[in-house]
């Protein structure tokens, strides 16, 4: 697989090794920044990465801020991205199995790099279950079209 990775000055501490470590595993990277940990705004590198994602240049991302909050939030306000903070194995696993998640945000600040390590091993092996969770994720997606008017709140 082709994995698009960045990071703002939080996470730059781990970005290198996670690439590292993504290369072990037999994966390409894309490196998508920064080269160094002066401030930065991660609202930059996490929209670089999920557009590389949606655009299918890539196919999965691995991002890294200070949580793992904020830049999954703003990858996941990109069209094609379903993006998730992860913090444990189990949520990697989940966000794969049920919700296909295709860009995740890691914490550099309070996850260890080992567990890190264990969290991208995961996403990247994981599959998505389908099944009972093809239609989950395809309403999740519908809130991409700017047609859909939203489910009633009757």
């Amino acid at each position: 697989m082709r994995i698009a990775v960045g990071s703002d000055h939080a996470g730059f501490i781990q970005k290198d090794p996670i690439i590292e470590h993504i290369k072990s595993l037999g994966h390409e990277v894309l490196d998508f920044g920064p080269a160094n940990d002066d401030r930065v705004d991660y609202p930059d590198f996490a929209d670089k990465v999920a557009r590389a994602v949606a655009a299918g240049k890539a196919d999965r991302g691995v991002l890294i801020c200070g949580t793992g909050i904020g830049i999954a939030m703003t990858a996941d306000k990109v069209p094609g991205i379903r993006a998730t903070p992860v913090q444990t194995v189990q949520f990697a696993e989940l966000a794969r199995e049920h919700n296909n998640a295709n860009v995740i945000g890691l914490s550099g600040r309070f996850t260890d790099l080992a567990v890190n390590e264990a969290i991208v091993d995961t996403f990247l092996s994981t599959e998505f279950a389908g099944g009972r969770h093809t239609g989950r994720v395809e309403k999740i997606m519908r809130e991409d079209d700017p047609n859909f008017k939203g489910v009633d709140a009757e």
